[in-house]
């Protein structure tokens, strides 16, 4: 067993767009900025000489499409695996639409219960459960971590927050920005975070993954 590199994808939103929630059915590519925070991320493993031994991402464009970048930069020779477990959680009702017209919608604080507490609001259509999200969570970090060299997983926002819940350590806030990564270490099937929503460049990258 051992670490895994864990990313979000890149923007989905250019300048001048509106951003709204985006989960399973809202399958949008990455703008430009989106695709080059994935360079980002690739130019920062490569100046650590580091070529993953595995990258592994959800089926949805973005995930994929930022996958495919670092596939490309970083001389990964083998098959991008597509993992169903990393797909994003469908937010139902609330799935493109706007923060403000959600707050309208079901109050200020079914918003901040996801947005600031990191847990599901109670009545959203939401779906898997969360006992679903989080036992596929943890089963694609420990699957992962199997791998013989740098496993790098690519997934969304509300599954690291999943991937967050799952993982034992010292706590830090859920959230990650996008094209940030996160590491955890894994000891049989016990997952310990050991970085969180951190810019990817060389100097991180060597501190938790060389």
């Amino acid at each position: 067993m051992g670490r895994v590199l864990l990313a979000r994808h890149g923007n989905t939103f250019g300048p001048g767009d509106t951003p709204v929630w985006v989960g399973a059915k809202e399958d949008l590519p990455l703008v430009e900025s989106g695709e080059a925070q994935a360079r980002a991320l690739a130019e920062a493993l490569a100046a650590t000489r580091l070529t993953p031994a595995r990258l592994i991402c959800g089926p949805l464009k973005r995930t994929r499409r930022a996958a495919e970048i670092v596939a490309e930069l970083t001389g990964f020779a083998g098959s991008v695996e597509i993992d169903p477990r990393l797909t994003e959680i469908d937010y139902g009702s609330w799935g493109g639409k706007t923060n403000d017209e959600i707050i309208a919608e079901f109050g200020p604080d079914t918003l901040d219960c996801w947005d600031k507490r990191h847990t599901r609001p109670g009545g959203v259509d939401w779906s898997p459960s969360d006992d679903t999200l989080k036992a596929n969570a943890l089963a694609a970090m420990a699957d992962a971590a199997k791998t013989d060299g740098l496993a790098v997983v690519i997934t969304s926002n509300g599954i690291l927050r999943y991937m967050h819940a799952a993982l034992d350590g010292t706590d830090a806030n859920a959230k990650v920005k996008t094209g940030h990564v996160c590491g955890a270490f894994f000891d049989g099937k016990t997952g310990t975070r050991i970085c969180w929503n951190e810019a990817p460049n060389a100097a991180v990258i060597t501190r938790y993954f060389s």
